[in-house]
């Protein structure tokens, strides 16, 4: 998962805020404008014209709960250990009677719909939101905005210019107004290079992270666990002749397959195998992933991977498909829901699933997938390998998830977000590009997971880990080498952190400097050069089912939230948000990442008609945008000749991993049983 970059250009200011209202409005002499509500493109994006009256859309109002201090009070005494209400959370009716909109105040807001001529679709759970649906003419009067088409990066964008403004009796009720843009969450595809081909994503929807390696489905499989099987030294002429380098140092692997982790690997790195033979794998849990784009294949390609891995085969029983508020079928499998599933499942084999597809990535769809799957209480854990920028996010939209996670927190569930996959997201230009985070990771309310590089050792214990932060450098390709070698630097390639502009610091994150919300909080397994593998049908290859190497924290956001089940059934009873455990565990609960380096990083010499070069490991892995302190391995890459790739493992762009929490990693990675058991009842 990475980010949904919306536009380069004049930035709109957001400051940090001690406090986050819920909704800002303010009023006028015949109604109130919803501030905040308006896309952030629209001050700098090309404006391609209105769009036509005629066209009929979806929008949505969230209505402001009911005691909204009170609520942020006892979110905060819910976790408090020193309170008498420690964990003691709220049943669903006791939420209900005390904070939700009422039926009146609802059928307040559907009037106001119905006088303006859109048809009510939809009232959400509680009353929480009203859905109606009309042309673009109806909006534009309704909420006396004007919908425009922008282009954003390439692709045109609806999106209301000013924030609306909402007359009569409902205006003092409404929080928000979704729909009146399109702008979407996103999984954007993590390119490596150029040569190599991800997996076609469904038509309209963007995969996860690129595939490392594809197999056909056999008896023998080419997995390739060995990543780093130890010191190498290649050397590549032009064409036979000058110039001809020599590289010397740590190796990636050979095998063409690629290399990846499966199932077994983990588990007895993490010492899973452990809590599994204890019985604690998840059993009497429910995982509730949240994705959009149904799957044609999700069931049988999780059936294939679990056959292949000895786990436990998905049925009715212990795996659903929920659709709301409408059907969302993709014309071909998804990446992402394949990742999702599958690791969540090879984490805690015991725990069911609930897959909540929303029918679209919009805001308003997956907001109010995340909603139903809150309100319904359909498990302790919920997952989310999503998110968008902040900085490009309507604040509107940041508060009602702000809100949902909440409701969540004070219900007994764990709302986890993917940090995203592009560092701080200021690789690219920075000068236009201030720092941001990924939301709804940035919520207080939420658990954002960032990601790490990982080396196994043959018996599978772990060699190193590291912030995950990716360079690569071409050192030679097919017959020709660079010469000076060429610096590739960061290619949105690592887990994202940093600090919120919107949110405040949480009270769990006390001890950290600064005031806004941190990211990420935990981390585990994201770099697909250390990825894992997955079960994935192929339309139009044969065979159909294929498997391939797949990363990105969309994988380290499923392994934990996985984790934190089976923790969950050891406790005995709902633990609620992770995060606010995570800063005071024992060390022994927790890995702390700190900077790695090797002393037999990469280094090499280039001798031309001029004479001879040497480079240093440090000027073969520049730029370096993160850490000086790394692992660099000369990668011969075995799919095109004489080509050879530098890779530079944990340098994230604008991030630095360090001792203690740090803003690629989080706290660290948790000790698998270790960490479970800290929470045994």
């Amino acid at each position: 998962m990475a980010h949904a970059k919306l536009f380069l250009g004049t930035l709109l200011g957001v400051g940090i805020l001690a406090a986050v209202p819920l909704f800002g409005a303010s009023s006028e002499v015949s109604g109130s404008t919803i501030t905040n509500n308006t896309p952030k493109f629209t001050a700098s994006a090309k404006n391609l014209g209105a769009v036509d009256p005629s066209t009929v859309i979806e929008v949505s109002i969230w209505l402001n709960p009911h005691n909204k201090a009170d609520l942020d009070a006892l979110a905060k005494d819910l976790y408090d250990p020193e309170s008498p209400n420690y964990r003691h959370w709220l049943s669903k009716a006791e939420f209900t009677s005390k904070y939700a909109p009422t039926a009146e105040e609802a059928k307040t807001v559907i009037n106001f719909f119905t006088s303006n001529k859109l048809t009510v679709v939809k009232v959400g759970p509680d009353n929480f939101f009203v859905r109606a649906r009309g042309t673009v003419g109806a909006v534009n009067s309704a909420f006396h905005v004007s919908l425009n088409n922008y282009e954003v990066d390439g692709k045109t964008v609806r999106g209301n210019s000013k924030d609306p403004y909402i007359t009569g009796e409902a205006a003092a009720l409404v929080g928000s107004v979704a729909g009146l843009d399109t702008m979407e969450y996103s999984h954007p595809v993590v390119t490596k290079t150029t040569s190599r081909k991800p997996p076609a994503a469904p038509s309209g929807v963007e995969s996860s992270s690129t595939a490392l390696a594809t197999s056909a489905v056999g008896t023998s499989l080419p997995f390739n666990s060995d990543c780093f099987p130890g010191k190498t030294t290649q050397t590549f002429s032009t064409s036979g002749g000058l110039p001809i380098a020599t590289y010397t140092g740590n190796g990636y692997t050979t095998s063409s397959a690629g290399c990846g982790y499966t199932p077994e690997n983990i588990r007895a790195a993490y010492n899973l195998n452990a809590l599994y033979a204890e019985h604690f794998d998840g059993s009497g849990q429910t995982i509730v992933i949240i994705d959009w784009c149904g799957s044609p294949t999700i069931t049988s390609d999780a059936n294939a991977f679990s056959a292949q891995f000895g786990l436990p085969k998905l049925t009715s029983s212990n795996f659903k498909i929920i659709y709301t508020p409408t059907p969302s079928y993709c014309e071909a499998p998804d990446p992402e829901i394949n990742i999702d599933v599958e690791w969540a499942h090879a984490i805690a084999p015991g725990a069911a699933i609930d897959l909540v597809v929303p029918p679209s990535a919009t805001f308003q769809d997956v907001d109010q997938g995340f909603f139903y799957a809150v309100n319904y209480q359909l498990g302790n854990v919920i997952s989310g390998s999503y998110g968008s920028e902040e900085l490009y996010t309507p604040t509107s939209v940041l508060v009602t998830e702000d809100l949902i996670a909440e409701t969540a927190a004070v219900l007994g569930i764990s709302a986890n977000f993917s940090t995203g996959d592009s560092g701080d997201f200021t690789f690219d230009f920075p000068q236009f590009n201030p720092a941001s985070v990924s939301a709804p990771a940035d919520s207080p309310y939420a658990t954002g997971i960032g990601g790490i590089s990982l080396a196994l050792k043959s018996n599978n214990t772990i060699a190193w880990q590291s912030g995950w932060g990716t360079n690569e450098n071409l050192v030679a390709e097919e017959g020709f080498v660079e010469d000076p070698p060429t610096g590739g630097g960061f290619f949105n390639f690592g887990s994202g952190g940093g600090v919120s502009a919107v949110f405040a610091k949480p009270s769990y994150q006390s001890q950290l400097k600064g005031g806004g919300r941190h990211l990420p909080d935990i981390s585990w397994l994201a770099d697909p050069f250390t990825g894992a593998y997955i079960a994935i049908s192929e339309p139009g290859v044969l065979p159909e089912l294929q498997y391939a190497v797949y990363g990105g924290t969309s994988l380290a956001c499923p392994m934990f939230s996985a984790l934190w089940a089976i923790a969950n059934q050891e406790a005995g009873v709902p633990l609620g948000q992770a995060a606010p455990y995570l800063y005071s565990l024992p060390a022994s609960t927790i890995t702390d990442i700190v900077p790695y380096s090797s002393k037999t990083n990469v280094t090499g010499e280039v001798v031309d008609s001029a004479g001879k070069k040497s480079y240093s490991a440090v000027a073969l892995a520049s730029p370096l945008e993160g850490s000086t302190s790394f692992e660099s391995v000369l990668w011969d890459y075995p799919l095109l000749q004489d080509t050879a790739l530098i890779l530079t493992f944990g340098t994230d762009s604008g991030l630095k991993t360090a001792v203690g929490w740090d803003d690629v990693t989080g706290v660290g990675v948790p000790n698998g049983k270790a960490f479970a058991d800290y929470f045994k009842r």
